[in-house]
């Protein structure tokens, strides 16, 4: 089993919501999901990790989505969890849902449906979706065709991965970072995020086949915890324990940087925590990409000393299999602490 699409969960509630935890009752989620490969069984993750009550799963349902929240009924497929239609999430855990037969759709889009039978808390969820969540409150939808949504949302909730089973991939990459890997300012609905760049030039390449699983998190921290847990904290969660995982690229620490308002943090603590993640990495077999800090023009020149210390670490150092010089292709030559227009959102 290969983690075909992941989404790294956190607390933190979409900006702009009026309230900052939504409450279901007697409602379905129909969450979107963009699959890498392909594969010919299936299961989901779902996670109750920052709950503080169990949630209920009344029913789930997986199947192809034809647009917007309509799916293709002949697709449906009604998933189980040790043989049952529902499901208790106690609090802090994680269920994975029984694995079927079921033929998934390569750069294809899954629509999995969650009927939510009692009042839920959706306290966790992926808050920066840049994909669109449909929510009906006229009790289970989850295997109707039509889906007449009366809210939408730009979050996956519970929902943190789809896995697929496929005989010819022989891996999977997660691309583990902050907003840019995570798709800020990429249109929503478009899958234009870089990874979804990075899935589709594998499989239109040689290269043998992989998935690639997002586990950004906008506004995420190498060493403190934010807008979620901080990578240290999350990188056996969103990495090592990830299903046929064998590379890792890891774009983190210009937040760190730019919000160390008291200078207290130096390149050093920042690649210390890099020479940390790398060695828990190599402990498992896996091959791990450092990339170079984008540049940031408005950092102060003492914040700015630090991206640049860390970006040399990530190029000279020699501690990461390979580098990933994001730095070196998005930059202004002319203006190197500015980012090309071609890249600036």
């Amino acid at each position: 089993s290969i983690s075909s699409t992941a989404s790294a969960t956190c607390a933190r509630p979409p900006a702009g919501t009026a309230d900052p935890v939504p409450t279901y009752v007697n409602a379905t989620i129909r969450e979107v999901i963009r699959t890498t490969i392909g594969g010919d069984k299936v299961r989901i993750r779902i996670s109750n990790e920052f709950g503080d009550r169990p949630i209920r799963i009344g029913a789930a349902h997986i199947a192809r989505r034809v647009a917007g929240s309509t799916i293709d009924a002949s697709s449906s497929r009604a998933l189980t969890f040790g043989g049952k239609s529902e499901v208790i999430v106690r609090t802090g855990t994680v269920v994975t849902s029984d694995p079927i037969v079921y033929a998934v759709p390569t750069l294809g889009d899954l629509a999995v449906s969650l009927y939510l039978p009692d009042s839920t808390r959706t306290t966790t969820r992926h808050a920066l979706g840049v994909q669109t969540t449909y929510v009906s409150r006229n009790g289970n939808q989850a295997a109707s065709g039509t889906f007449a949504a009366d809210t939408t949302l730009r979050s996956w909730v519970f929902l943190s991965s789809v896995e697929v089973t496929n005989t010819r991939a022989t891996g999977a990459i997660v691309a583990i970072g902050n907003s840019i890997t995570d798709g800020y300012g990429a249109t929503p609905d478009s899958n234009r995020r870089w990874p979804d760049v990075l899935a589709r030039r594998l499989l239109t390449s040689s290269e043998p086949v992989k998935a690639v699983i997002n586990a950004g998190i906008s506004g995420n921290q190498v060493l403190t915890f934010g807008a979620g847990p901080s990578l240290m904290a999350r990188f056996d969660r969103d990495v090592l324990t990830q299903p046929g995982v064998t590379h890792v690229i890891v774009m983190e620490g210009i937040n760190d940087i730019s919000r160390d308002a008291a200078n207290r943090l130096s390149a050093d603590d920042i690649t210390f925590a890099y020479r940390q993640l790398i060695d828990r990495a190599h402990e498992r077999g896996m091959m791990i990409y450092g990339a170079t800090l984008t540049p940031f023009e408005r950092l102060m020149p003492q914040l700015e000393a630090k991206r640049s210390a860390v970006n040399e670490w990530i190029r000279n150092s020699g501690a990461f299999d390979g580098v990933i010089d994001f730095d070196k292709v998005t930059r202004d030559p002319a203006q190197p602490l500015r980012l090309l227009r071609l890249y600036d959102s």
